[in-house]
């Protein structure tokens, strides 16, 4: 065990009404889907890395916490 884990909830935002943010399976475009959230998904984030320039951090969902994955911090509300 590592411990305990900082979560922060955050909500999912900026996506649009018509798009979904996906969830990968590591932090980068090259990871495969998960899972498509629309905006106002709550999530539990836990950490944030740095990869090509591109903020990705680890979340997993918060109704249904077994269910994680990384998603751009772009579309992350600062709640």
């Amino acid at each position: 065990s590592c411990g305990d884990l900082v979560t922060d909830r955050t909500v999912v935002t900026g996506v649009g009404p018509d798009e979904l943010l996906k969830l990968r399976a590591g932090p980068g475009l090259d990871y495969k889907v998960v899972l498509g959230l629309p905006d106002g998904t709550s999530l539990n984030r836990r950490y944030c890395v740095t990869e090509v320039g591109q903020l990705w951090c680890q979340v997993s969902l918060t109704a249904a916490p077994k269910i994680t994955g990384y998603v751009s911090a772009d579309y992350l509300s600062e709640r």
